[in-house]
């Protein structure tokens, strides 16, 4: 079978490139990846800081109305609310620590790809 050399390769038959465009182009691919990776990162973090904003707009809402309630008589309450934003803010905070991490970290990586090729980093300026 002619084709079965071709297996996996994306070039057309007749088009011999050679290894230098082969490993520019898994370059290309590997930053495309990272890039993907960072967007990822990116989307988590932004979750992290709507996840943040829940408990304080609960504590607002609270604080604005707490003329209308005692909050000796509600305490039944207020006490799992509290406890409920508590813990909403540590996740909210460990949801953009690991983000911002991870970003710092795909940022490094791809700067360290970028150093390996000129062609690469005329592209990434």
């Amino acid at each position: 079978m002619k084709n079965s050399d071709n297996y996996g390769n994306t070039e057309p038959a007749g088009n011999n490139t050679g290894n230098s465009s082969d490993a520019t182009l898994l370059l290309v691919h590997k930053i495309q990846l990272l890039l993907s990776e960072k967007r990822t990162s990116l989307s988590v973090l932004r979750t992290g800081i709507a996840v943040f904003a829940v408990p304080i707009s609960v504590l607002s809402v609270l604080i604005a109305t707490s003329r209308y309630y005692s909050p000796e008589k509600v305490l039944q309450f207020l006490i799992p609310v509290l406890i409920l934003c508590l813990v909403m803010t540590i996740l909210a905070l460990y949801l953009i620590i690991r983000a911002l991490k991870r970003l710092h970290h795909f940022d490094k990586l791809i700067n360290d790809l970028n150093k390996t090729s000129a062609d690469i980093a005329g592209l990434m300026t």
